[in-house]
């Protein structure tokens, strides 16, 4: 049975740009996969914990010297590889706040970086471990940024990904959606270039 695991991260939720072409992507992608399942982990809704000294020394510490708390940090962090891992398709709604990813998806991130779980260190540098697949990303943004040479966003986004192993990252951007007429143009385009990628 396919398997798509769709990443929330917008805080106005279901009222998100990422939110609703996410939607009509996934709404498609059902069409095309009768029985198959849509997991959704919502970034905004659920938050994922930020790291901090504690969180990032339960992943350092020996499974027979955790903690409970540690423990419990850690199977988090396993439940968060293992929605990936299921997974046959990633879609990833990244709306760009500040120039930046939403901070909770940066924390998703943070879960998601384990040495010797999701990359490893070698004599030529890391090296991802978890199985590739294609990653559909929906960036959403008010103003005018790829074209401009001003986009920090998707390229960090696209190289963690790599870094962990998933190198089939695709992009769909949806531009000026605070500059009037702009709006429905950009989210119009963005729209006709979902399809393309179910093909």
């Amino acid at each position: 049975m396919a398997k798509l695991l769709y990443v929330k991260s917008s805080i106005f939720g279901d009222q998100g740009q990422s939110s609703q072409l996410a939607q009509t992507l996934i709404d498609d992608w059902k069409a095309q996969n009768p029985g198959g399942e849509v997991v959704v982990r919502d970034l905004s809704a659920d938050a994922i914990p930020h790291l901090d000294g504690e969180r990032f020394g339960a992943f350092l510490a020996p499974a027979e010297e955790r903690s409970q708390t540690q423990q419990a940090v850690v199977e988090l962090s396993d439940t968060l590889i293992e929605e990936i891992r299921q997974a046959d398709m990633l879609v990833v709604g990244v709306p760009m706040y500040n120039f930046g990813v939403p901070s909770q998806m940066k924390a998703w991130f943070d879960h998601l970086a384990r040495a010797g779980v999701t990359f490893k260190y070698t004599d030529t540098g890391p090296v991802g471990l978890l199985e590739d697949k294609p990653v559909l990303l929906l960036a959403t943004r008010g103003g005018l940024y790829k074209d401009a040479g001003l986009d920090y966003q998707i390229p960090f986004v696209t190289q963690f990904f790599s870094f962990i192993g998933l190198n089939d990252s695709r992009v769909i951007f949806a531009e000026g959606l605070a500059m009037g007429e702009l709006r429905e143009q950009t989210l119009s385009a963005a729209r006709e270039a979902l399809g393309q990628h179910l093909q």
